[in-house]
């Protein structure tokens, strides 16, 4: 019963099935690792003010303080006291009697009504044999570190998700310009339609098929500027101040290669990653309370004691030695009828021990499989932007053969809306593909334990 809970480590892999590397970037500091001055600087303004991360630190001094509270308990309380009272008892009492038939001083008896002051010291202490406020101690001061662990944990999402929200506005800055050259394309198509109809070449179908494809374009032009004006709304929440312009290079997105990454391998999750810490921390937080309910088993041991002067009058408090007092008792009690209350304590402590071991167990294999989806999300994103690079080149230059055989009538309407809005299309799904390959590398960052040094 009174046995604490085993760990049970699981074993980890010793590589990652897509990665052979010894180096880690997690080690890299992220000043470093972002190489976009903008980013850069709205990452650092972030960490300065943003309110999440300001409420984790408060989490760090209460933790802070606790750890102080606990090793305040190891010591002895002492107390300064100042007392007085009034005190009247009866005849026929053991006391009563005693007071009645005593002279203070020769020919002076005690008073009937007897007062009481007192000034002195008084002090506890708990002698902990057992080790149960020490063990409180470790635990609390494992939670400290804990919290700093969390701390950590808040930056690296912080940065995370500031620099994906960073890469989505570049992504909506190139959509936007993709979306105009569209426009003006389709523009100058509908003029030429509009002279086609004239020339009876083409119906009024064709003009207003045209139309409605300008029409169309012109509404994604303002879905996008609303998803840029959120996007900056949420970067400037993140860094804790009101809605302003987010400064970045919109000319250079989709020529930037994202930063190479290199795994390591994963044991070293456990030294990088913050929540892998954090588990790690709470589960050994968990055994010394294990520790310290048990200990309320056995017998506890306190001395207590007092020294001062005492007199029925103030004029006799500092007449020595006759006013001087003092006391001293040790206590040592033990709990009979009250031990399925602390049984339920300690097993409820053993549950949370267990509780914590499987926390742990499950924060690592997470922080593997997240590695492990990222590194291939970074192989599989390389091929397809590559692909749909192709496609787009492809379909560029169809757009243009489409629009000399249009002139020409030797192409119909339909081919040119439907050359038109694939190119779009894929224009739009080839800059997707580079935000993803940035946000591939910034999870894959994160996942690796990067971001807090």
């Amino acid at each position: 019963m009174l046995t604490p809970v085993q760990d049970k480590d699981k074993a980890m892999p010793e590589s990652y099935i897509d990665s052979k590397d010894s180096v880690n970037s997690a080690q890299i500091k992220w000043k470093d690792f972002f190489q976009d001055k903008n980013l850069a600087a709205l990452i650092d303004t972030a960490i300065k003010n943003n309110f999440d991360l300001m409420i984790t630190m408060q989490d760090i001094e209460i933790a802070r303080n606790d750890v102080r509270l606990r090793k305040g308990m190891l010591f002895p309380i002492v107390n300064a006291v100042v007392g007085a009272g009034l005190e009247k008892v009866g005849h026929y009492t053991s006391q009563g009697a005693g007071d009645a038939s005593a002279d203070i001083t020769p020919g002076q008896l005690v008073p009937e009504d007897l007062g009481n002051f007192y000034l002195g010291l008084n002090a506890t202490w708990e002698v902990d044999i057992w080790k149960k406020l020490r063990n409180g101690k470790k635990a609390a001061f494992t939670r400290y570190l804990e919290s700093i662990e969390g701390k950590n944990f808040v930056i690296t999402n912080l940065i995370s998700e500031i620099s994906k929200s960073y890469y989505e506005l570049l992504s909506l800055d190139s959509q936007l310009d993709i979306i105009k050259e569209t426009i003006e394309l389709q523009k100058n198509a509908l003029e030429i339609v509009k002279v086609q109809k004239e020339a009876s070449v083409v119906t009024e179908l064709a003009v207003k098929k045209f139309e409605a494809d300008v029409l169309n374009s012109q509404s994604m032009e303002f879905d996008v500027l609303q998803q840029i004006k959120e996007n900056e709304n949420k970067i400037n929440l993140l860094l804790g101040r009101y809605p302003q312009a987010i400064v970045r290079d919109k000319s250079s997105f989709m020529t930037q290669l994202p930063q190479q990454i290199k795994s390591g391998i994963p044991s070293q999750l456990l030294a990088n990653r913050p929540d892998i810490k954090q588990a790690k921390f709470e589960l050994f937080a968990t055994k010394c309370d294990v520790k310290s309910a048990q200990a309320e088993f056995f017998p506890s041991f306190s001395i207590t004691g007092g020294v001062g002067f005492q007199a029925f009058k103030p004029s006799f408090l500092f007449m020595t030695p006759q006013s001087i007092m003092y006391n001293l008792a040790g206590n040592l009690v033990a709990p009979l009828i009250n031990r399925s209350a602390i049984k339920a304590e300690f097993n409820k402590a053993k549950a949370r021990q267990v509780e914590a071991m499987y926390n742990y167990q499950k924060t690592i294999l997470n922080g593997y499989v997240e590695v492990s989806n990222q590194l291939s999300s970074i192989n599989n994103l390389s091929q397809a932007f590559d692909i749909k690079s192709k496609q787009v080149d492809a379909l560029t230059q169809s757009v243009d053969i489409s629009n000399e055989l249009f002139k020409y009538g030797k192409a119909n309407y339909f081919e040119v809306l439907m050359t038109q809005r694939d190119a779009l299309d894929a224009k739009l799904d080839l800059i997707k593909t580079k935000q993803e390959q940035f946000n591939a590398v910034t999870d894959i960052y994160q996942a690796l334990g990067g971001g807090w040094r």
